[in-house]
């Protein structure tokens, strides 16, 4: 069965314990509940893709806390990315950076809950709480509902309430030069492009 937790700290206190030991956890974050694993515990990726439906060579953000920790975990920030979230993170903006080989999406949520589970549990490998292909989710309800029938495969739920954004974020593929819009969202075309130069 899956727990239902309250937004509460002995609630999001409970969430942590869940995602370090391994288990997937559903969160609020400000566009739409998100449902994720611990980072640090990146080979139970696998549950979180079969609790989903989603195909296995889909990759996934990971939620951080600020740019720093994307650096820290071995991505690439140049002077784009710093740029970008100084303006737009903690927020709707999820941006791609290269590393040693390939990319990673990366992305601040301006929720409370969510960030208060990133900083104790370390960053979070992230997607949306929905079985893939069906309607986002954007209460704790949506989400029980949505994955009915996997209850072993959630461990719980933060209830945080309503998600106040509703629109999945805009994605940014900062590893390429210029920059290319990936997925339109919350943040833009013009916004961006009063910071930097976008890929036509």
């Amino acid at each position: 069965m899956t727990d239902v937790l309250s937004a509460t700290p002995e609630g999001i206190s409970r969430a942590v314990e869940l995602l370090t030991a391994g288990k997937v956890v559903a969160f609020p974050t400000d566009t739409v509940y998100g449902i994720g694993v611990a980072l640090s515990r990146r080979e139970r990726l696998d549950d979180l893709f079969a609790l989903k439906a989603r195909p296995a060579d889909r990759r996934i953000p990971i939620l951080v806390s600020d740019l720093a920790q994307a650096i820290g975990a071995g991505w690439e920030a140049d002077e784009r990315a710093h740029r970008l979230t100084e303006r737009f993170w903690p927020g709707a903006l999820t941006l791609v950076l290269a590393g040693s080989g390939e990319t990673q999406a990366f992305r601040v949520p301006d929720h409370p809950v969510v960030l208060q589970l990133i900083r104790a549990a370390g960053p979070i490998l992230s997607t949306s709480a929905n079985r893939s292909g069906e309607p986002e989710t954007l209460g704790a309800d949506d989400v029980l509902i949505a994955f009915a029938l996997q209850q072993d495969g959630l461990a719980a739920v933060v209830d945080g309430g309503t998600a106040p954004g509703g629109v999945a974020s805009t994605v940014l593929d900062l590893s390429v030069t210029p920059a290319r819009i990936l997925r339109e969202g919350p943040v833009t075309r013009a916004q961006l492009e009063n910071l930097i130069e976008l890929a036509r």
